[in-house]
């Protein structure tokens, strides 16, 4: 893409009243755009990246059996009923349409999702069963704060399993929490990135939440120093001890919470009698499992992880561009570069503006895509072209030739 043919453009100054450095870099940058408090218009740059992380969580979901669809996200009220939760959950919108009929905005879809299964699942044959999508929410957020951290709408994957026996749901638990693993090392946070024990509620002893240590976390956790699990602070006064090995001494930290997971049992099959037939033919009721991640907050949170004053650094993994070219009064030559890298199905942005080389680089290191090559004067009269990493702080000249492969 060239950068002059982007409709959004960069800012010099961070916007008013934000202090989280993903609000600051992301709407600087081009990223996002807030139209107002938790409401974020995502632009081609931060869309580029969203789809990314996206990709990166569907193969994780299929390698482990699930299927992607997608529910509504208008809901009707009679479902919110049955499960009780109309009244109960502080967070739900409510609109209503001219004729008086109340509906939801879904800010998740177990009331859409056991129903459904009642017209697909009629016998153990059809177990276990996993479905996924992509999703967005909306919660009554009255604190939205942080950016995309904190969002009143906001992009979700949720994942739905369904079982007939707890042991088969239990094996099914922990091929999901490693899939998870997999995504947030795949995203470039899983060094920081902890499985945290948190209160199972009235479904199971523990759920897990997946935290990422951070100074601009607003969670508190445990980590234990002999095995790298950690425990939420909701639980801490309850468990004193690591539930993984024992262990006695915790590091305390600040984390931003990028997933979690549950097993529901049957507090959603039942209200909907999603029953199916065992062996024996007899009608037993599902249990149920439920894994969510925020994209929206994982976008952000891999913001506050990799960044520095200049700017966001992405992980290559999840950047908007693998290439970021830059020509310094030799539009030819980067003419023939940019190309070439098109050619062989490189993701570049061209940068063929007629600014100066300071705002050049300065909107380069804003950006924070992984490699950057500087086609200029200097650079021809060394032998070729400088690349440098954005989490470099100087470059070196290569010969024209070698770029593709050093860039492949």
């Amino acid at each position: 893409m060239r950068q002059s043919q982007l409709f959004t453009k960069t800012q010099k100054n961070a916007p008013a009243g934000e202090v989280s450095a993903n609000a600051q870099f992301l709407t600087r940058g081009g990223f996002a755009d807030k139209l107002m408090a938790g409401v974020y218009t995502i632009l081609p740059l931060g869309l580029r990246v969203m789809k990314k992380i996206e990709n990166i969580i569907r193969e994780e979901m299929d390698a482990i059996g699930a299927q992607e669809f997608e529910m509504p996200a208008l809901h009707p009220k009679e479902n919110w009923e049955k499960t009780g939760r109309w009244n109960k959950m502080d967070d739900l919108y409510k609109v209503k349409d001219s004729s008086g009929r109340e509906f939801a905005l879904g800010p998740t879809h177990e009331e859409v999702i056991a129903p459904l299964m009642k017209k697909f699942l009629n016998s153990y044959k059809d177990l276990p069963f996993a479905a996924y999508q992509f999703q967005t929410k909306f919660r009554m957020e009255l604190r939205a704060k942080s950016g995309i951290l904190r969002g009143r709408e906001f992009l979700m994957k949720d994942l739905y399993s369904f079982h007939i026996e707890e042991n088969d749901l239990d094996e099914y638990y922990e091929k999901a929490k490693a899939a998870y693993k997999k995504v947030f090392d795949r995203c470039g946070i899983g060094r920081k990135t902890y499985v945290t024990f948190a209160s199972g509620g009235s479904f199971s002893k523990y759920s897990h939440e997946f935290q990422t240590v951070t100074a601009a976390g607003e969670d508190t956790i445990y980590i234990c120093e002999k095995c790298q699990n950690a425990v939420n602070k909701e639980i801490k006064s309850e468990t004193p001890v690591c539930p993984i090995c024992g262990g006695k001494k915790f590091k305390v930290e600040k984390a931003i919470e990028v997933g979690n997971i549950f097993k529901l049992m049957d507090r959603f099959t039942k209200p909907f009698d999603l029953k199916v037939a065992d062996k024996k033919g007899k009608p037993q009721m599902l249990i149920m499992g439920c894994y969510g991640i925020g994209l929206s907050r994982l976008l952000g949170t891999i913001v506050e992880v990799h960044h520095d004053e200049k700017g966001i650094i992405w992980p290559e993994s999840v950047a908007p561009f693998k290439v970021h070219l830059i020509s310094l009064g030799k539009g030819k030559e980067a003419e023939g570069i940019y190309k070439n890298f098109l050619a062989k199905n490189i993701e570049v942005l061209f940068d063929d503006r007629d600014v100066s080389a300071g705002e050049k680089f300065a909107d380069a290191d804003l950006i924070g895509i992984p490699r950057r090559v500087v086609v200029s004067e200097k650079s021809l009269a060394g032998g070729g072209v400088e690349v440098k990493k954005r989490d470099e702080k100087t470059g070196k000249v290569i010969p024209e030739k070698e770029i593709i492969g050093l860039i492949h």
